[in-house]
């Protein structure tokens, strides 16, 4: 019996949780004092710990600088971080706005982020870009690089120097219950953006921003959005592609039970007119309400922002299998639907299943180059196909 109780002792203290708070290791949450050093000791205790740990961020402001969580020498594959509090960037653009990344985790496994709040502060970066001065980049404000079984979950990010949550190299990667936003004429602020990854899932979440709600780049396979609304913003976007010749190519990615409220697009698939051996295939669109939306339902293979870089070729991307299923509500411009697809890799095997789109309580029209498939069900504005 006591070697039973003594065995049952050892488990429990093997599977028990330890806790890490960042104000134990320094942080104030004055949201002037840098924390950043504070933020690194803690992570590199609950990587150094032999069970599951949890690195807790109390209610209060903490200031950030650039914060570089690496999972190199990290030995737990437990981590979470429970954020009750928010995250602030500097204040100076400078501090953070020419490192790519504010918030960067590489090569970790098995972290989650649950709750908390990030504020960029974005906002004099994005009047420096629209002044024409010379000015950085900018920050993505959470970026997961080449790690694996992520978890974000309730977590809130405002005003980003440029993406709010960047999933690159990563595998099973689920954001869920997220909440971005930006002002709708900020730059390159797109709300997640996922490339070379495969198996993320982005579930219940509300993104409002001043590009993409939702990029997916090259390389980014098995990917599955559900219940996201999306407004302002440019939509969902797969690309742009074709920058490259030698391109991974985008495969297996749904939406499904989207609504966008006053977008530049809805769902689109762009590249640019240029030489490339990518593909996108096997694509799902399905039950989407468009409110107001400039460009609901888009192919677009000839890309070309402001008409600079553009060497006026045809894109080598190849675009197949794609459907639209159940998509209705109202465009505000009257091409309500749009393929202009490649003219040497036309677009093949496009579906359009129960749409319902108009224009202004009238009919919609739809254009169609080089694209070919079928219609099934009531479709308004009759295919082009």
């Amino acid at each position: 019996m006591i070697q039973i109780l003594i065995i049952l002792t050892l488990f429990c203290l093997s599977s028990a949780k330890t806790t890490y708070n960042v104000q134990s290791f320094g942080a104030k949450s004055d949201g002037k004092s840098d924390c950043t050093k504070a933020f690194l000791s803690a992570w590199g205790a609950a990587c150094a710990a032999m069970s599951p740990a949890t690195i807790y961020v109390p209610q209060g402001r903490y200031l950030l600088g650039n914060a570089y969580f690496s999972g190199k020498s990290c030995k737990n594959t437990a981590i979470m971080i429970r954020i009750d509090g928010t995250l602030v960037a500097p204040s100076n653009y400078n501090v953070i706005g020419k490192s790519g990344s504010w918030l960067r985790f590489e090569r970790v496994t098995g972290v989650s982020i649950h709750g908390g709040t990030l504020d960029a502060q974005g906002t004099q970066l994005w009047a420096c870009k629209k002044s024409g001065k010379a000015c950085p980049k900018g920050a993505t404000s959470l970026a997961f690089y080449n790690s694996n079984n992520i978890i974000i979950n309730g977590l809130t990010s405002s005003n980003s120097q440029m993406f709010h949550v960047r999933i690159y190299g990563c595998k099973n990667a689920h954001l869920v219950n997220m909440k971005i936003s930006a002002d709708g004429n900020s730059p390159n602020t797109d709300g997640i953006h996922v490339q070379h990854s495969t198996g993320v899932t982005i579930m219940n979440s509300h993104i409002g921003t001043g590009d993409d709600c939702v990029s997916i780049g090259p390389g980014a396979s098995n990917l599955w959005i559900e219940n996201l609304a999306c407004g302002p913003g440019h939509g969902v976007s797969i690309g742009s592609l074709a920058w490259d010749l030698q391109e991974a190519g985008v495969q297996n990615i749904t939406v499904k039970t989207a609504t966008f409220r006053g977008t530049q697009n809805g769902v689109r698939v762009k590249t640019w007119a240029r030489p490339s051996n990518g593909f996108v295939r096997n694509v799902l669109f399905q039950h989407v309400i468009m409110s107001n939306v400039k460009n609901p339902i888009i192919i677009d293979q000839n890309y070309c922002p402001n008409h600079k870089n553009c060497p006026n070729q045809a894109s080598g991307v190849k675009i197949s299998d794609i459907t639209y299923q159940d998509i209705c509500g109202t465009s505000a411009t009257q091409v309500a639907v749009k393929f202009d697809c490649s003219k040497t890799r036309p677009c093949t095997g496009i579906t359009l299943d129960r749409v319902n789109l108009t224009y202004k309580d009238k009919p919609a029209t739809a254009s169609c180059a080089n694209a070919g498939g079928k219609a099934a069900g009531i479709v308004k504005p009759s295919s082009c196909l």
